[in-house]
């Protein structure tokens, strides 16, 4: 099995592809978000918008651990062919967000004024901020549970389902969008009752499609399982479970706190700082996901090798992956250093927020040079359930890195913030990168 074996190569694609087609639809509806306020009379819409969708992104990507523990348990299962635990890892990962989520309802008010008031901003970017995440809050147990149904989709090697389910709550959320905003000049009420349908209406259309694809699996496992409660909350799996979430819990906590901190310290720089690092960060998300999808190829692939215990298929696996990545942040660069400043044109009209983010704009061309590393490895560690090692890397990238170099570049404001921000992805990349060439003959 060697580097240039064509069939792997087809492979990696064939999960890759729906994946980096899906995952760069969340961006670009972002993006969408972000052009119909950004063009809106005023900043603070989009500062108020970008802060309250922060406030309620926090919960979501912090229980990212539901989507990549579902993942990686998922593939394993899968590649031992074992049913019962494979359906078992669903319904329990589905059970948990919605505790999750219905927790956080019964205490947003805490929350949200914990959160608004570590935010800052002016009174304005406030009001909206509030008014957004006051709706969104409410989409929180679907939004969760969405994160179990991708995850175990496409730990099962459905990533075409998991393309065309994206695809089509962003759908819904953009024609929504358009609707509510342009439609009925609900202005930043708009974008949140928007994004609120079209979470409970992926849901709905996740569990459909699970139902038509795996029907058959279900009532086996139902039938041949004697109390499936009991089964879902056996103890020793529920321990096992949430150890390897604590990890994953505690990797994603840090990376929260880093992108918080960056939106947050931008509203304390102004209303136009915070509008333009939206859109940059519109930017780096949408570059983020693209290569996401190779990395949550790589889980998938590495994942199955792992419960195969195939450690040859492993290695190329990673070896692929690895020179993909890379092209892929080739790309990446180019297109923004060639089309950077026209996107920010076709998202804004207000002169300031146009200027600052131009400003900006090399730190967005550099990102995927210096951040591709870490999106890739990862996706290794998600497939492998070495949780601890993305925990230790992140826990040395915040705390070592992101905010030392902050302190010590923070008079240069928002240049410190992005230069801050440039070196911990890159000190994930390495720790990982470092600790997989150590360890890879272990795996």
């Amino acid at each position: 099995m060697k580097f240039n074996d064509i069939e792997r190569h087809k492979q990696l694609f064939i999960l890759a592809l729906p994946m980096i087609l899906s995952n760069i639809t969340a961006p670009l509806l972002g993006l969408v978000d972000t052009a119909v306020i950004g063009h809106l009379e005023y900043s603070y819409y989009l500062g108020g918008s970008t802060v309250g969708a922060m406030i309620i992104v926090f919960i979501t990507w912090l229980c990212g651990f539901l989507r990549m523990s579902t993942t990686g348990l998922s593939a394993q299962a899968f590649g031992q062919k074992n049913n019962e635990l494979n359906c078992l890892i669903l319904l329990r990962g589905i059970i948990v967000a919605f505790a999750i989520g219905i927790m956080v309802i019964l205490f947003q008010h805490y929350y949200l004024e914990l959160a608004l008031s570590l935010a800052g901003g002016s009174e304005k970017v406030q009001f909206y901020a509030r008014e957004y995440s006051a709706i969104r809050i409410w989409g929180l147990p679907a939004a969760l549970a969405n994160l179990v149904v991708l995850g175990w989709l496409l730990g099962n090697h459905k990533a075409k389902i998991v393309m065309w389910l994206i695809i089509a709550t962003n759908l819904i959320n953009l024609l929504l969008d358009l609707l509510f905003v342009i439609g009925f000049s609900w202005q930043v009420k708009g974008v949140a009752l928007a994004t609120l349908i079209a979470e409970y209406s992926g849901l709905i259309i996740g569990l459909s499609l699970i139902y038509a694809n795996f029907k058959d699996r279900f009532i086996e496992v139902f039938s041949s399982t004697k109390n499936m409660f009991d089964a879902i909350v056996e103890r020793v799996a529920l321990i096992s479970y949430f150890k390897l979430n604590r990890d994953i819990l505690i990797r994603t906590l840090c990376l929260e706190i880093c992108f918080v901190f960056m939106t947050f310290q931008g509203a304390r720089l102004g209303d136009d700082v915070v509008a333009a690092n939206a859109i940059l960060m519109n930017f780096l998300l949408l570059i983020s996901f693209g290569l996401d999808g190779i990395a949550n190829a790589a889980e998938v692939m590495v994942g199955k090798a792992k419960g195969e215990s195939n450690h040859k298929s492993m290695t190329v696996s990673v070896n692929i992956a690895l020179f993909w990545t890379a092209l892929f942040a080739v790309v990446y660069s180019l297109l923004f250093y060639l089309a950077g400043n026209y996107f920010i044109l076709t998202i804004s009209n207000i002169p300031a927020v146009v200027e600052y983010a131009q400003q900006y704009l090399f730190w967005i061309i550099a990102l995927p040079l210096l951040a591709c590393w870490c999106y890739l490895y990862d996706g290794v560690y998600v497939g492998l359930m070495q949780a601890h090692i993305m925990r230790n890397s992140m826990l040395i990238a915040t705390f070592g890195c992101f905010f030392p170099v902050w302190w010590l570049l923070k008079d240069y404001g928002n240049h410190g913030l992005w230069a801050a921000f440039s070196i911990f992805m890159l000190a994930r990349g390495v720790t990982l990168a470092w600790h997989y060439q150590r360890n890879k003959q272990n795996f």
